[in-house]
């Protein structure tokens, strides 16, 4: 604490206040780029991936709803056709789908050709 004294004796108040604000500026500065620029940098990043995912889940849901939407007009106009009510539970379009694949697999297991897609 004498140190600091005899630098505002010797050089006044306003000359030491003004070296150790610019220390401090300067300290501030450095652990700004080093430590949370970095940081940042990583997080923005994240963020952007994140932001990405959600357009795409957003994208299918979109699409999802459209399909959707596309089988109840298909139920209606098929009903309105026919006077027959479709009585069609989700377990049942389950086992359709699971016997669909089941026969996929087995289709392309047989022939030997192996299928790729996105």
């Amino acid at each position: 604490m004498s140190a600091f004294a005899d630098w505002v004796n010797l050089y006044g108040f306003p000359i030491v206040a003004a070296v150790g604000l610019g220390y401090f500026i300067y300290y501030i500065w450095v652990w700004a780029t080093t430590k949370v620029k970095p940081v940042l940098g990583a997080a923005m990043a994240d963020l952007i991936d994140l932001v990405d995912r959600i357009r795409m889940l957003d994208n299918d849901l979109i699409r999802l709803t459209q399909k959707l939407n596309s089988v109840l007009e298909f139920k209606e106009e098929y009903e309105k056709m026919t006077g027959k009510k479709m009585d069609i539970d989700l377990d049942d379009i389950q086992q359709i789908s699971e016997s669909d694949n089941d026969r996929n697999n087995k289709r392309t297991k047989g022939s030997g050709k192996t299928t790729s897609g996105p």
